[in-house]
């Protein structure tokens, strides 16, 4: 059988790209892991747009977001009469974006019932959980004397660093690390396991199981 050579070859339907997952993501200070999440999402094939940044304060992490054309949003706690109204405001406005998570990204206020009974939230801390909780995780492991810390992520729940873990990335402790050395290291581990982890959640959905997070089932 021979083709004919006036005909037209039919195209093959192109698989039509599925729209990009919303997140919403909190920042306090210099939104170094903010900035790690806005490169990635620069490439469409990552699926993830953010769809807003709110912080607690002015701050650095806020100007990063304007300048690559994020909304950005402040509920400051000074702005309402305790924590449960702040906490209630905060869940307004996360509300008005519908993300389908909330990525707390060096954001230095616990969140409450109001904020966690309607948002995923994950957050990154710079310690092996259940290790090493609070705000001095480094200093507190380096102060131990342990030879291997790291950095953990974990869905944010009433306590402080307690909730279910979903990725844990190590770091080798130098015998002459400080705090400073420490930390730097553990950030670049931080940042890249943050990048890797919410592109998984936004693609591949999850489920939060008691103290297990399934990534791959929604």
């Amino acid at each position: 059988m021979t083709s004919d050579p006036s005909a037209t070859p039919s195209a093959t339907p192109s698989a039509t790209p599925s729209a990009p997952v919303d997140v919403v993501v909190l920042v306090s200070g210099s939104g170094t892991l903010l900035q790690a999440l806005i490169d990635a999402t620069a490439d469409p094939a990552y699926g993830v747009r953010i769809a807003a940044v709110g912080a607690d304060r002015p701050c650095t992490g806020l100007d990063r977001a304007r300048r690559a054309g994020i909304e950005t949003f402040v509920c400051r706690p000074a702005d309402f009469a305790d924590r449960a109204a702040w906490d209630a405001g905060l869940a307004e406005r996360l509300r008005a974006f519908a993300p389908r998570f909330v990525v707390s990204a060096g954001f230095m206020r616990i969140l409450g019932a109001a904020v966690l009974g309607e948002q995923t939230v994950i957050n990154t801390h710079p310690a092996l959980l259940p290790s090493f909780p609070g705000a001095h995780g480094v200093r507190d492991a380096l102060a131990y004397g342990v030879t291997v810390t790291g950095t953990t992520c974990h869905v944010v729940d009433g306590g402080v660093d307690t909730g279910p873990i979903i990725e844990q990335r190590t770091v080798a402790v130098a015998d002459d690390d400080t705090e400073e050395t420490l930390h730097e290291r553990i950030k670049v581990e931080e940042r890249a396991m943050l990048v890797d982890v919410v592109r998984r959640l936004a693609s591949e959905g999850f489920v939060v199981e008691g103290r297990r997070v399934r990534i791959g089932r929604a």
